[in-house]
């Protein structure tokens, strides 16, 4: 799951979701659907890495911590 600080930069931002995703490569339905919770990334995914890189934020700040 994405994480607080990913959905609040994304927030954050001027730019439109769609323009950041049409920038990023990704579908700006899918990132909808992240950001919503319909779509349930794993860690890592690449689609939500190269968000994050727009946004200025780490690939491990895009995700939600584990609960140990």
């Amino acid at each position: 799951m994405v994480s607080k600080e990913f959905k609040a930069r994304l927030k954050l931002d001027p730019r439109p979701n769609y323009k950041i995703a049409w920038m990023a490569g990704v579908n700006p339905t899918v990132l909808s659907q992240i950001i919503t919770g319909y779509v349930r990334p794993k860690r890592n995914d690449p689609r939500v890495i190269k968000v994050g890189k727009l946004l200025g934020i780490s690939p491990e700040e895009c995700f939600q911590k584990e609960a140990s």
